[in-house]
Order: C-alpha cells, then structure tokens, then sequence
C-alpha cells in the first residue's frame, strides 16, 4: 500500500518517533476525494486560501472570494472555483491545465478548516477545475475565531520590492494569523500544500539574526509543510489585514531549527514552540484593499501559548 506521506514528512515523523502512529492514521484519513460534509463546507465558505507553483519552482499564496457557493464540489473528487483572478494575482500565471494547487478551506466563525491539494483539469473564463489528490481535515488549534461580512472594496492599488520592508513591517507586528505555501516535487505524493498558521498578535517575530521566526506549535504531527521545506526551502506567506482588506505576499526561503540548534546558537526557542521556521524574506507584493471581506474583533484560540513567562 502506497504511504500518504512523502519522504520529507516521513523523514520528521521519524524523526520525533510517530512514523508508525500517523501511516496508520494517515491511511484512514486522507483519501483521493471529499467526504460529503468537506463537500458542503467547502460550498459554505466567501473565501479560499490558494498555493500554487511557478513555472521556477517557487511557491506562491494567494485568497480568491466569492459569495458563498462560488467555491462548490460538482462530484466527490472535484472541485469547481468559479472566482475571477486580478491581473495582478500570483496566481494569475498559475491557474492553468495541468497546475498543480493546494487549497486550505477555512470557517473562522467556527474555526473548521479542510485541506485538499490536486491538478486543474479544466480551466475556462469563469474558473477552474480541481482533481483531488489528497484531502483531510485539520483540528481547529491556533485558529483565531472571526465573525465576517462581505463588504466593497475599492482596490487601491501595489507595490512591491524585496526583503524586509518598513511597509509591511505594522502588519507583521499585528498578525495573530498567516498562511504559507510550499510544495514538494514527488511525483507520487508530491505537490502545493497551503497551511494555516496562528499565534499572539505578533508570533511572527524579527529575530536576532535578521530572520523572520515562526515558531511551530504542538500539532498534528503529520508535517505537511515542515515535510515539504525540507525538501524544497522555497515557500510564500499570505498576511490578511483584517480590517483593511490589504493582502501581502511573501516569498522567503525557510530552515527548519531544531532546539539543539537554536540553543547552540545561544537562543532560546518561542515560548510553546517545538521547533522554529526561520524565514530569509524575499520579493513581495502588498495588494491593497483586495479582499472583500470585514471580519469582526478576534476571540483567541484556547490553545495559544501563554505570553505571561
């Protein structure tokens, strides 16, 4: 029987000696299709978190929106995105026969989220179609309830550039929520994974070593994206301002540091943190006013860390 996990996500399930534990538990719940209530969630949802891949191997990320239903599962192992992509999109070069994608469905009033990624089969002027190849659910840890409403925006317009950037740095330091995207390059369980990834208002942080650290909390073990960056460290990041609208997207290169390591560097890991993610910012692209959507005040996830010591 063939594994769920690829070599990356096998080598740190090894690693942390839960290889055994999560084959067993990965062949029982991922599988090449929706369940009928991922069907229905998906259906429900104004957004979709998008990773994707270049034509040069890098990962993108990216949010389309729509009223709910545009995002709908015409069949068990598909599914249909009727949304239109801004010229200005990463994802506009990306979304064509044959790309690969990984989709993250989140519902942050009830803070359910469904991850699937597969193969456009179909691409037309109202959308694209999406094979499955893999789809699962995830628990509800670090996510950050948020009630929303559709509200109009008036896009106003970008700019861009590369590496750290005094433009972006206040909604770095306001994030309570990001997402990435990263990929690996398997043929038989490879492709995009897009990830959520939630903290204290500012948990990513600037670290000492110029780096932007993202601490990797106690999760479900099975290392989708840490499996992925230990393949191919090229990911992207998405950062929502929730009040504005604004959309930046990050490319970085990411290490993965284990205690050990971090410790030999004389650092302390981010308190509840297992491990961390530190990230060489690369291009950027700040989006602002795209998405329409206004959330509500957030109600914190019982699972943060404590930030008292």
């Amino acid at each position: 029987m063939n594994s769920p996990f690829h070599p990356g996500e096998q080598a740190i399930q090894t690693r942390l000696g839960v290889r055994d534990k999560l084959e067993q538990i990965g062949q029982r719940v991922i599988r090449d299709h929706m369940p009928e209530q991922h069907r229905t969630f998906f259906a429900a949802q104004p957004w979709l978190l998008v990773g994707s891949r270049g034509a040069d191997g890098q990962p993108h990320a990216s949010v389309l929106h729509g009223a709910p239903g545009f995002a709908y599962s015409p069949q068990a192992d598909q599914l249909r995105v009727d949304a239109v992509i801004d010229a200005d999109d990463p994802l506009t070069t990306q979304v064509q026969e044959g790309a690969l994608l990984g989709v993250l469905g989140l519902e942050l009033p009830t803070r359910r989220r469904n991850r699937l990624n597969g193969e456009i089969i179909q691409r037309d002027e109202q959308g694209f179609t999406l094979q499955v190849r893999q789809s699962f659910g995830n628990c509800p840890k670090y996510i950050q309830a948020r009630d929303w409403h559709a509200v109009p925006r008036q896009a106003a317009g970008m700019v861009q550039g590369s590496g750290l950037d005094q433009r972006w740095r206040a909604l770095l330091k306001q994030a309570d929520t990001l997402f990435i995207a990263s990929h690996n390059a398997g043929t038989a369980n490879g492709g995009v994974d897009m990830s959520h990834r939630g903290g204290n208002p500012g948990f990513l942080e600037l670290a000492e070593d110029g780096r932007l650290w993202l601490p990797d909390y106690s999760g479900n073990l099975m290392f989708n994206t840490l499996g992925n960056l230990l393949l191919e460290p090229r990911c992207s990041l998405l950062l929502i301002d929730f009040t504005t609208g604004d959309l930046l997207h990050l490319q970085a290169r990411a290490e993965l540091l284990w205690p050990e390591q971090i410790a030999a560097r004389g650092q302390v890991l981010p308190v509840g943190a297992e491990r961390v993610v530190a990230l060489t910012p690369g291009n950027w692209l700040l989006r602002k006013a795209r998405l329409p959507l206004a959330f509500g005040q957030a109600q914190p996830s019982p699972f943060l860390p404590s930030q008292g010591h």
